[in-house]
């Protein structure tokens, strides 16, 4: 297929992590630590944070250049950031070959033996999501679907990589936790807000704008409501199990509110952006909470 060529200008510094798909790693990564500090794994290796980040941008890469293949050029849902894959198609195919290579080095190397009995549910979600990939390109409808099995296998491998240094327990345990659960759906929300500012921006009829925008706003209500509720019974469990203290616990859900609440105000405020700084407010509204968890004192 033909891409289109991207304009003839400076690319602004901030849009830079997008275009190369380092956004959705950094955010994986960012995660990952708070996972850690949530569920008190005492030992973390910084291989775990690579293997994921480099799995992460993978995925992201490998989706991209798959959207091209399956999508006429002039298609309104592929942006910059797929143009500029496809640009410069040869030099990601070769750095996501390096890449798997140390991928395969690390996690057959160096990370806990469990992570196989880990790996085989994500890798499920992944081919899951890469097969509804498939279908969303037969339409310009935003792909729900597709979104929740994304949002889902993202939480998952971030969460695995912590869960994995917990002695004793298995992936089955680790889909039941709440953290995860809240993890997933807000990962979900925030790919699917993109399709959202992106349909909404592409309609002239005001009861579709304000559907899309209610689309957003109710489930960042519930998901906002569920963390509280999330940070409460940590607190409560921390006096009712001796003393135990349920800080960083409770820090976690109220990470995942922090975020909620700031694509809230991006999704209230978003005629305000370029689709380029709604995409790298939303990846902030998912970074924000690091420092947050840091200050509060859960590191």
């Amino acid at each position: 297929m033909v891409v289109a060529p991207m304009p003839d200008r400076r690319t602004p510094w901030w849009l830079w992590p997008n275009l190369l798909s380092l956004d959705a790693p950094l955010v994986a990564v960012a995660w990952l630590y708070m996972f850690a500090r949530a569920w008190r794994v005492d030992y973390l290796a910084a291989n775990a944070y690579l293997a994921l980040g480099l799995a992460v941008w993978v995925i992201y890469v490998l989706d991209r250049l798959f959207d091209l293949k399956l999508r006429e050029g002039d298609d309104p849902t592929l942006g910059g950031r797929h143009r500029f894959h496809g640009r410069h198609r040869g030099a990601f195919l070769v750095a996501v070959a390096i890449a798997l290579g140390l991928l395969a080095w690390i996690v057959f190397g160096t990370l806990p033996v469990a992570i196989f009995s880990y790996a085989w549910p994500g890798f499920v979600l992944v081919m899951a999501f890469f097969t509804l990939v498939v279908f969303a390109a037969m339409t310009r409808e935003i792909p729900y679907m597709r979104n929740l099995v994304a949002g889902t296998a993202f939480a998952y491998g971030t969460a695995m990589m912590a869960h994995v240094f917990l002695p004793g327990i298995g992936w089955f345990q680790m889909l039941l936790t709440p953290e995860l659960v809240c993890f997933a759906v807000l990962c979900a929300l925030n790919i699917t807000a993109i399709h959202l500012w992106e349909h909404s921006r592409r309609s002239d009829d005001p009861e579709v704008k304000a559907g899309d925008e209610l689309s957003l706003t109710l489930p960042l209500t519930l998901l906002a409501a569920g963390a509280l509720f999330g940070a409460f019974v940590a607190n409560r469990g921390s006096v009712f199990e001796g003393g135990l203290d349920g800080a960083p616990s409770r820090i976690f859900f109220y990470a995942i509110l922090v975020s909620a609440a700031l694509l809230q105000v991006v999704n209230r405020n978003r005629r305000r952006f370029s689709l380029d700084a709604q995409r790298t407010l939303a990846d902030v509204a998912m970074l924000v909470p690091l420092p947050l968890f840091l200050t509060a004192g859960a590191g």
